[in-house]
């Protein structure tokens, strides 16, 4: 692999040559710990394809637009979009790239619904539904108090394109002369998909092509696993049931490499899974010591292991550290290990 700046240059776009048609890029993604988002480059016989666009910032389309030029190529030449799910640092400038190329952009059906459903919710039905579900997990007031407020009664990020294809599983996309495989992997978002490039490997290492997995397969990060769900429908999920069915889905394909949308490229990915789902069951087994006591998703969240002390997490981390709590909960539940308590309110767990 690659790099345009070899550490010689540090003001050339960051851009990788992957061999056999595959480029990547460093799209940053303001006041993230992540960095950037890697967006790649796929050429096929009609142009050049995206997978994923990174952040939509000026900064951000600034590295996008560099870094096509440093691949040989422009934003007006490329051909298609294919979005891995549709969270900002990936879908966030798709819009601005359609605008300007003409591309279409593809994306699972159960992401494109989150989409249409966040452009066409009034932003005072989200704020109330966020307010309720935060309640119910047992938030307290101060936290709650902001989504009541007119100041914040906006939604963001609704710049990225609505998706004009759909992303069938298990079918090949519309790449001309390049076999790329759609892979369904819920759990990080209801629609994450990864891309498998079933063509031989330019450096012939073993194993069956490379996976473009977004988020889903990261070398060194555990992805966030959260509740995605329309304030219409009561439908209870179990996105980390569907995270881990996933993950063993991907190991048993065996690619000989994995291109992910963070870090770096890496291999062994059956190693990699195993890593994951031992974490996960540890992650769960802890939970049960916690919850010797009855909790809500918030007292639990509070116990739980993050990257930082509890105290430290900013106000919106902290709604998505909750909303991960409420998954592994949801997953302890389906596996008759944990249980809520009867007439709690708000609702508390405890192990059985």
């Amino acid at each position: 692999m690659r790099s345009s700046q070899g550490g010689r240059n540090p003001g050339a776009p960051s851009t990788w040559d992957h061999g056999g048609g595959v480029r990547s890029l460093q799209v940053p993604i303001p006041d993230n710990p992540l960095g950037h988002t890697l967006v790649y480059v796929v050429d096929t016989d009609r142009g050049p394809v995206l997978v994923d666009t990174g952040w939509d910032d000026p900064s951000s389309w600034d590295a996008l637009t560099a870094g096509l030029a440093a691949c040989g190529t422009s934003v007006g030449e490329l051909y298609g979009v294919v979005i891995t799910h549709h969270h900002p640092d990936h879908h966030g400038l798709s819009g601005r790239v359609r605008e300007a190329s003409g591309a279409w952009v593809a994306m699972h059906a159960a992401d494109a619904s989150i989409v249409r459903r966040t452009r066409s919710t009034r932003p005072e039905r989200w704020f109330t539904y966020m307010t309720d579900k935060l309640e119910a997990a047992g938030a307290p007031q101060e936290h709650v108090e902001p989504l009541r407020t007119s100041s914040r009664r906006t939604l963001p990020g609704l710049r990225p394109a609505l998706p004009d294809r759909e992303i069938v599983p298990g079918e090949l996309l519309d790449l001309p002369g390049r076999r790329l495989r759609a892979i369904w992997t819920p759990g990080h978002t209801p629609g994450h998909v990864c891309l498998h490039l079933e063509e031989e490997h330019p450096a012939r290492l073993p194993g069956k092509g490379r996976l473009f997995s977004g988020d889903h397969l990261l070398p060194e990060i555990t992805p966030h696993i959260g509740l995605y769900e329309d304030p219409d429908d009561a439908t209870v999920t179990d996105p980390l049931g569907d995270y881990l069915d996933s993950l063993e889905r991907v190991g048993r394909l065996a690619p000989a490499e994995i291109l992910p949308a963070h870090q770096h490229a890496f291999t062994d990915a059956p190693a990699r899974v195993r890593e994951l789902l031992a974490h996960h069951e540890d992650r769960l087994t802890g939970l049960l010591t916690l919850l010797a006591e009855p909790l809500t998703p918030w007292q639990l969240a509070e116990r739980m292991e993050w990257n930082r002390p509890w105290e430290q997490i900013p106000y919106g981390s902290r709604t998505i550290a909750v909303s991960e709590a409420e998954a592994h909960l949801r997953r302890l539940v389906k596996q008759g290990r944990a249980e809520p308590v009867t007439g709690s309110d708000p609702v508390t767990y405890a192990a059985v």
